[in-house]
This record gives structure tokens, C-alpha cells and sequence, in this order.
């Protein structure tokens, strides 16, 4: 089998300052086309660590790839310590050099300085990997029949690169296995539960199939891989695997694809031609974030109303003031309000409404931090849950958000495809 290990360079990968999507997304795409990725390291910018990574990894990988260090500025040495490594020298690339002139004189309309004509310049060792979208080149070298191919930093880049150049030349060059994978997504019971739930299923497993658990917040996806030189009946044999953890898992099955909560959700609006409206205060638009973080949610979105505080609860979705002073802000009765007055406002077949104290302080004896009230509903019905949290403000609010749309997933799937602003006050 054919070993990858994908390295990532630079200093602010390490002290947090920027994360690391990018050999997440190579290892995805990678595995798509059948390698395996190995081992994923990232490291600083220093001469020293770039050279011993290099032999480190060139001893037990067939295949480096390396994002980073390509940039124009002073940091940015990965290009000498390869020349270095490779006992080669820098030399002008022609074809990188017009597409540097290209960018900055017809696109940007920028005048071109000394380090922009710079990342034309690549090690005379390397075959040249063209950037169609940017202006540093990517980098492939051969030595002691290990491949070592360097790529810029920025993901956009990286990923026409890779789409384009990298894995075309890895397929036609090395053996891949055939890969496959089904993955659903659960809700409402924990990871060990799950686990101890499914126990004889998954020791039940063939050899070449694998369950692996990937927990969330508040979700759990459980994905099954086979892996096989061929295909054959592979297919056939997962497909019925999947069938069967389907059928253990329904109670908490949200969808059978490899896709987010707020993708079911949309694509379970999308069938039904439904729409929905949040009302929010604790999540502070964390909701509607989510929603519209899928592309085409303008079918079924109409909008939020963030009503921190509560005089926006009164004016923009007509909560009654007494009963704001009556129950607080943080009561069931004031989401249900605030469900109400959303598909008021906003004439959609359904609604969310959150309130609740996300902490650090705001919270009391009666109301302590972490305690949230969450309302779903539609013209007919609403329906509420009480959750209490113990974490930190962002997860809190991300474990909302989370409750809230499984919690309004649940309330379409139990009713019948008629919601109606008429009956609202019946």
C-alpha cells in the first residue's frame, strides 16, 4: 500500500493563529481517490525543522506533500531549504514569470515588485507545478524513488493544485486501492451509548470493513469503510452493513448521507416546499447562521429576529410585557411567544425561538448559567424543551443551536403538510 504523509508549514499553525484546513481537505481527497494518508504533521517555519521532517517522513512515506512557506516575504524559506535538500539552486521559471506578470498588471492592475517577480524563481531540481490560481508554483521532486511535491499555503490555491495536478499524477503513478465509505448522522444519545448499543453489530463486522465514530455536538456520525484491491461485490456487501446499523440506529438516525443537520434540514424543507424563521435572543443569530450557511436556503429561509433584549422581544415579535415580567426572559412562556410572533412576522410555515444564559455571569439561584429554554413550532402547535448546559459560552450556544434544529427536525417529520398563519390564534 502506498504511504502519504502530508506536512503543513508555518509558525502561525502552530501557535493557533491560523488552523489547518488544509491537510484535512488533501487527506478527504486523497482517500477519495484511494490512498491512505498516514501521517499529517505541521511544523514551523525553521530551516532545521523543515530538513528533519523531510527525512523523517521520507523513511517511512513513499509520498510528501507540503502546503506552505511559498509566500514572498522574508519567512517564507521553504524554496531555499529545498534547494538545499534537493542539492539544487534557484532558477527562473519563464512560464511561472508571465503568470506573475499576468496576474499583477491584467488583474490586479498592481505595479510588480522585486519579491512578486520573486515566486517565479523554483528550485532546478523540481519539475514546475503551474498555479492557474495564484502566483507561487508548486514543486515536485523525485529522490530515492520517494515523491515529494511542495504547494502554497493559501487553500485555494492548494486545492486546484491538487485537483488538477497532484492526484491525477499520483493515480497514474501508483496502485490505489478501492475505498468506499457510508456514513449517517445520529442524534439525542451519547457516543458510549451508541457504542455499547451497536457492540455486537460492529464485532460482527468482516475484516475489511471498519466502523469509526466521529462525535459532535450533541451528534454522533457513525461511518463505515471497506477497503479492497477491487471491487467486486464491496458494494454490495457494505450496502447491506449500512442497512442494518440503519435499522439498530433509527430511533436517533437523522439522515443516511454524509451531510450537516442544517443539510437535512434543508433538504427535508426543500421536498416538503416549507418554510421557516428564528426567533432569537441567547444564540444571538447563531441559528439562522447555520441554516444559511447551505447554499439555496433562500427556498425555504425567510429571516431572524435577534431579540437580545427584551424590548426588541416586545417591538419585533410582540411579546406581551407582562408576561415578560411575570415569567422573565428565560421561561417557557416567553419562547413560545417568540415563536409565535416570528411566523407572525415573518408568514413561515414554521419557527424556533431560544432565550436562555450563556454565561460566564447572568446567572441566579433559580436561573443559573446554562440555562436555556428552546421552542419549535408552527400555526398549530409549539412545542418546548428545557436544557441545561455546562460549558463554556460558544459551546453552549453552539449546543442551542444544535437542540433547537434537530428538536425543529423532529416537529416537521410529525406534521401533516399543513402549517397555516390563519390558525395561530385559535
Amino acid at each position: 500500500m502506498t504511504n502519504i504523509s502530508i506536512v503543513t508549514i508555518g509558525d502561525e499553525l502552530l501557535i493557533g493563529q491560523v488552523i489547518d484546513t488544509n491537510s484535512a481537505w488533501m487527506a478527504q481527497e486523497l482517500n477519495k481517490a484511494g490512498f491512505w494518508v498516514r501521517r499529517r504533521v505541521a511544523i514551523g517555519d525553521g530551516r532545521d525543522d523543515i530538513l528533519n521532517i523531510l527525512r523523517e517522513e521520507s523513511a517511512d512515506a513513499d509520498i510528501i506533500l507540503m502546503t506552505g512557506g511559498l509566500g514572498p516575504t522574508a519567512d517564507d524559506i521553504t524554496k531555499a531549504v529545498l534547494c538545499e535538500y534537493f542539492n539544487s539552486n534557484l532558477v527562473v521559471n519563464e512560464e511561472a514569470l508571465e503568470n506573475v506578470k499576468n496576474i499583477f498588471t491584467k488583474i490586479l492592475r498592481r505595479p510588480i515588485i522585486e519579491s512578486n517577480l520573486k515566486q517565479a524563481e523554483v528550485p532546478a531540481a523540481c519539475q514546475v507545478i503551474q498555479n492557474k490560481r495564484g502566483t507561487a508554483p508548486g514543486m515536485l521532486f523525485e529522490k530515492n524513488k520517494k515523491i515529494y511535491i511542495s504547494m502554497p499555503g493559501v487553500p485555494h490555491e492548494m486545492k486546484g493544485m491538487m485537483t488538477d495536478d497532484v492526484i491525477p499524477f499520483l493515480k497514474n503513478r501508483f496502485v490505489s486501492d478501492y475505498i468506499s465509505h457510508r456514513t449517517l448522522l445520529t442524534a439525542g444519545i451519547g457516543e458510549s451509548s451508541l457504542a455499547d448499543h451497536i457492540s455486537k453489530f460492529e464485532s460482527g463486522l468482516p475484516a475489511h470493513i471498519k466502523l469509526a465514530y466521529l462525535p459532535g455536538y450533541g451528534m454522533v456520525r457513525l461511518r463505515l469503510t471497506a477497503n479492497a484491491a477491487q471491487a467486486d461485490s464491496l458494494e454490495r456487501e457494505l450496502d447491506l452493513s449500512f442497512a442494518n446499523l440503519k435499522l439498530l440506529v433509527k430511533e436517533w438516525l437523522v439522515t443516511d448521507e454524509d451531510i450537516t443537520l442544517q443539510e437535512a434540514l434543508g433538504k427535508l424543507l426543500t421536498y416538503r416546499k416549507q418554510t421557516i424563521s428564528t426567533a432569537e435572543s441567547c444564540t444571538g443569530g447563531y441559528v439562522a447562521h447555520l441554516i444559511t450557511s447551505i447554499p439555496g436556503s433562500s427556498a425555504y429561509f425567510h429571516g431572524s429576529v435577534i431579540a437580545y433584549d427584551n424590548e426588541m422581544k416586545k417591538k419585533m415579535l410582540s411579546v406581551d410585557p407582562a408576561l415578560l415580567s411575570a415569567h422573565g426572559a428565560v421561561s417557557e412562556e416567553t419562547v413560545k411567544a417568540m415563536v409565535i410572533g416570528a411566523i407572525r412576522q415573518m408568514k413561515t410555515d414554521f419557527a424556533v425561538a431560544t432565550s436562555g444564559i450563556m454565561g460566564p455571569g447572568g446567572g441566579s439561584e433559580e436561573k443559573p448559567v446554562g440555562t436555556v429554554w428552546i421552542a419549535v413550532g408552527d400555526a398549530h402547535e409549539i412545542i418546548t424543551r428545557k436544557l441545561w448546559f455546562r460549558f463554556d459560552r460558544q459551546r453552549n450556544i453552539e449546543l442551542t443551536a444544535i437542540n433547537v434544529l434537530n428538536l425543529l427536525r423532529i416537529f416537521i417529520l410529525s406534521r401533516p403538510l399543513q402549517s397555516r398563519l390563519k390558525d395561530l390564534g385559535n
